[in-house]
């Protein structure tokens, strides 16, 4: 048996993230599937008190690991994760659409790139149940299957891939003009003759009381991840009324009976074809001009209270979960005040993707002025190589490379 066990279920795409870091660095753990095995969900239930977030990593001190990041784990078993050299052409930042396409195109370029990120490779769009709107594929497909096409792929190019390097700071490098230092947590220093910024954005909570103190035990994030431990609920509520919380919505309709949504605007703002679709499933309840007021429960979800914003009156539901998709917050603090952002935080860039900053882009969701869509992400990702291609040969004698399209 080994020390350390891992209670999670086939679907939940964290818990394969996790599987994969621990194996990837010879880690032996036990697996708990947690959908074949009550005793394994009841052991989860117990030792969250009453929560039932996966993956739960048991230790053997017996200290807890809930849903980790890669960079969570390696500072737990004590594992440096760092780039092969200290010095590139090109780091990039983030390993999701934007960043991963990047590295592809820079390797057919003959950029020496590598490409950190704290996470798991894929981003957001990793974690997505199903993407219908993505060129090529007219059935749609599972964000994970995705993610994982654009991985592989960009290991056939023989990119260098670092997952669970968590990117402290990026500054100018000192005595070697025009470069960029990038300084991760385990303590590598990078030197970097460009630095590309693709960090995406993380969900936006609510910020009322109760919520803290039940993520995890009803109050949730991510649909795909948390939504099948719902199965047969009467009620579940999703927090938000746009494209991403119609969409989770109509995921969770799999597991719940009743679906509500709960917008605090006076109309949804998902596109028409998603409303449509919502209106015209009575499973679906939709409540719009409503905020959330405050979350209640002792160890587990209980109800959920809601004020009318045109006239006050309280509304009070007791919905088994509550999942919340209000929106984005970017990944941008570990840049210093010299890197200029919007009032929501979002790096602000000219045409050609380059901030305050030389020698420092942005591309994808953390860029102000994004679309926030995975099509969008690809493409940015690119014209930001492109012109990373240009800065590299005009300052840094980066010689042309043919490439067939």
């Amino acid at each position: 048996m080994a020390d350390i066990t891992v209670y999670g279920a086939p679907w939940c795409p964290d818990c394969k993230r996790a599987k994969a870091f621990l194996s990837a660095h010879r880690v032996p753990f036990d697996w708990v599937d947690v959908d074949q095995d009550p005793e394994g969900l009841a052991a989860v239930r117990r030792l969250q008190g009453g929560g039932q977030t996966i993956p739960t990593i048991v230790w053997p001190d017996g200290t807890l690991l809930l849903e980790p990041t890669d960079d969570q784990l390696a500072a737990k078993l004590g594992i440096a994760v760092e780039a092969e050299r200290e010095a590139y052409d090109l780091v990039i930042v983030g390993g999701g659409p934007a960043g991963l396409t990047a590295s592809i195109y820079a390797a057919r370029e003959g950029i020496d790139a590598v490409v950190l990120d704290a996470g798991g490779l894929g981003g957001n769009a990793g974690v997505t149940e199903r993407i219908d709107n993505y060129p090529g594929f007219p059935e749609g497909i599972g964000g994970a299957e995705l993610m994982d096409r654009v991985v592989e792929q960009a290991r056939r190019y023989d990119v260098e891939l670092v997952g669970g390097a968590r990117v402290e700071s990026v500054s100018a490098e000192a005595g070697d003009a025009g470069d960029l230092c990038v300084s991760l947590a385990g303590g590598q220093r990078i030197a970097a003759h460009a630095v590309l910024v693709a960090t995406g954005s993380s969900y936006r909570r609510l910020g009322v009381p109760g919520e803290a103190e039940l993520i995890g035990a009803g109050v949730h994030f991510c649909a795909t991840c948390d939504g099948p431990f719902y199965r047969g609920a009467d009620e579940l509520l999703v927090v938000g009324g746009g494209n991403s919380a119609l969409e989770e919505a109509m995921f969770l309709s799999r597991f719940g009976k009743t679906i509500r949504i709960a917008q605090r605007e006076t109309e949804l703002t998902a596109s028409s074809l998603l409303q449509d679709k919502v209106r015209a499933d009575p499973r679906f309840v939709v409540e719009t001009d409503v905020e959330l007021v405050e979350l209640r429960g002792a160890g587990h979800l209980e109800e959920v209270v809601a004020r009318r914003r045109s006239s006050g009156e309280e509304l009070v539901w007791h919905p088994a979960g509550a999942f919340v998709f209000i929106g984005m917050d970017p990944t941008s603090a570990f840049l210093g005040p010299e890197v200029e952002r919007d009032r929501w935080g979002f790096v602000v860039t000219d045409e050609a993707y380059r901030s305050t900053v030389p020698g420092l882009y942005v591309a994808g969701d953390v860029r102000a002025g994004s679309t926030k869509q995975l099509a969008s992400a690809v493409g940015e990702g690119v014209a930001a190589l492109i012109a990373i291609r240009a800065y590299l040969q005009q300052h840094h004698h980066l010689p042309v490379v043919e490439v067939n399209a």
